[in-house]
Formats: C-alpha cells, sequence, structure tokens
C-alpha cells in the first residue's frame, strides 16, 4: 500500500508536468449518455488547453460492461448540448463508442481516451460490470492510453474538482506512458480536493457485495424481479480500492485486459490430460 498526501502529489505533478505546456488529442466517453454532467465537466476542463472529441452513447447504457453491437446497425448524430458543446452520440454502448471512433470517425488515434466522469464508484467486483471501465479497456486493447474515471455517490456534486484532478493525472500518464493492455480505474470521493485524505494506489477487490433479489408480482400475476445489494463494501483490507473510499482516499488501480493465470496456466502442464 502507498499513500501520498493530496497537497505533495498536487504540487509535485504540477511542478513536473503542469509547467511544461503541450497539448493533448483528448478522446471522452462515459456510459451515461451524451446528456451525462461528468461527461460535460470533463469537456469543459480538457477543452481549454486541449484537443476533445466526444462520443458517447445516446442514452445511458450503465453496467452494460464490455458488450459490443452486432446484430443491428450503429448509427451516429453529431448533436449539441450544454449551451453549445458538440459531440457525438452513438446508438451503441461504451465499448462500440471507442471502437467507432477510432476505426471511423477520429481522423488520428487519439493521445490518450477517459471514460467518466461516472456518478457512482467502480471499485471491487463491479469492475466487471461498468461500461464506464470497459470503455477505457477497449481503449487499452487498442494501445491508447485510457483512465476510467468515477466519483462517490449518484448525486455527486465534486465534478470540477475531479475533472481538475484527472487533468493533472492525465497530464502524468502520458507522460510515464503505461504497459500495453493496462490503464488506470480512478474512483474519487464526492469532496472537494483538498478534504480528501490523499492518493491511494489500491488493487482491485475480490470479493462480493452481499446481493438479493426483490420479488415482485405483476396485474397479471406474473412474478418479475429487481436486483440490488448492499452498499456496504465487505472487503475492508486496507490496500483495496473499497477501502480506499471508504477512507476519504483517491483510489488509482492499474487494470489488466490480459486476464490469463499464469501460475495455474504454469501449473496446467503437469496435470498429464490424455486424449
Amino acid at each position: 500500500m502507498i499513500t501520498f498526501l493530496l497537497n505533495r502529489l498536487t504540487t509535485q505533478l504540477l511542478n513536473e508536468v503542469w509547467n511544461r505546456e503541450f497539448t493533448m488529442k483528448v478522446l471522452l466517453t462515459n456510459d451515461d449518455g451524451i446528456h451525462a454532467q461528468g461527461l460535460w465537466a470533463l469537456y469543459k476542463r480538457f477543452a481549454e488547453n486541449h484537443e476533445v472529441a466526444v462520443i458517447a452513447p445516446d442514452r445511458e447504457r450503465s453496467a452494460v460492461g464490455h458488450g459490443i453491437t452486432l446484430n443491428e446497425p450503429l448509427r451516429t448524430t453529431y448533436v449539441e448540448v450544454n449551451g453549445g458543446y458538440k459531440g457525438y452520440a452513438v446508438t451503441g454502448t461504451p465499448a462500440d463508442c471507442i471502437k467507432l471512433g477510432v476505426l471511423e470517425i477520429l481522423d488520428e488515434k487519439p493521445d490518450i481516451v477517459i471514460a467518466g466522469i461516472n456518478p457512482g464508484i467502480n471499485v471491487g467486483v463491479n469492475i466487471n460490470y461498468s461500461g464506464t471501465v470497459a470503455a477505457a479497456k477497449e481503449a487499452a486493447l487498442y494501445g491508447m492510453t485510457a483512465i476510467a474515471v468515477s466519483i462517490q455517490g449518484t448525486q455527486a456534486i465534486s465534478y470540477n474538482d475531479t475533472a481538475f484532478f484527472i487533468e493533472v493525472l492525465s497530464k502524468k500518464v502520458f507522460e510515464k506512458g503505461l504497459p500495453f493492455g493496462t490503464f488506470l480505474n480512478v474512483n474519487i470521493p464526492d469532496i472537494p480536493l483538498k478534504k480528501t485524505a490523499g492518493l491511494r494506489f489500491s488493487r482491485q477487490g475480490v470479493k462480493l457485495f452481499a446481493e438479493y433479489f426483490e420479488k415482485r408480482v405483476d396485474p397479471r400475476n406474473r412474478a418479475y424481479y429487481w436486483q440490488g445489494c448492499d452498499s456496504k463494501f465487505l472487503d475492508n483490507s486496507p490496500d483495496v480500492d473499497s477501502a480506499a473510499i471508504s477512507n476519504n482516499f483517491i483510489s488509482i488501480t492499474p487494470i489488466k485486459c490480459d486476464m490469463t493465470d499464469y501460475k495455474v496456466l504454469e501449473d496446467l502442464q503437469n496435470w498429464n490430460i490424455e486424449i
């Protein structure tokens, strides 16, 4: 577990990166749709200093994971939202947005892809379901630097502070680079940056939430179900992402697209399976 005080980190990043003026080509997306507040908070921040393109689903696509559209056509509309901001609305998933952006819409690959700002944190096993995280993962599969960013709470208010931090972080990531197939999953408490406990580099938690289904009956006497879960985190190990957020740290977790278990792969060679 590595922890930095935020003021120390911010000062270091500002001194090393901010003062070296350069412009990045930035692609923004999310899973909450083209009109999402967090998406345009990032746009307003990055558009001041960088070339920004927005390609996002035409409506909310939360929890679609890494799904892509194969059985129906994808359509794009160049739309104007939020008093003049423009972007492409896609009738598909966040992963579709990345594929279509790289292969058709954009003239060249962006320097960095940022997915978010998602209201509601994406930590632990929920990383597997998140469309926001999947967009960053898709970008990493295409060899692009990528960050998925989420903020705590579904009624978040600290979007501007989060967008500021992500710009600072993205410049550092752009300078240092990430290995092919690795992206960063960032989760931020919904409080002013100066009030956070600092920055923590965390691992992904793997314990399941306490899940349940609420059974109901419709007017035709047919059963239907609403899925839910206890929002309390079950994994309180100090080095996991959920614990960092619970203690008001900004959590940064490097995620790999290669899901191979190399230890088990090595062990399998000794199984002597006969066919």
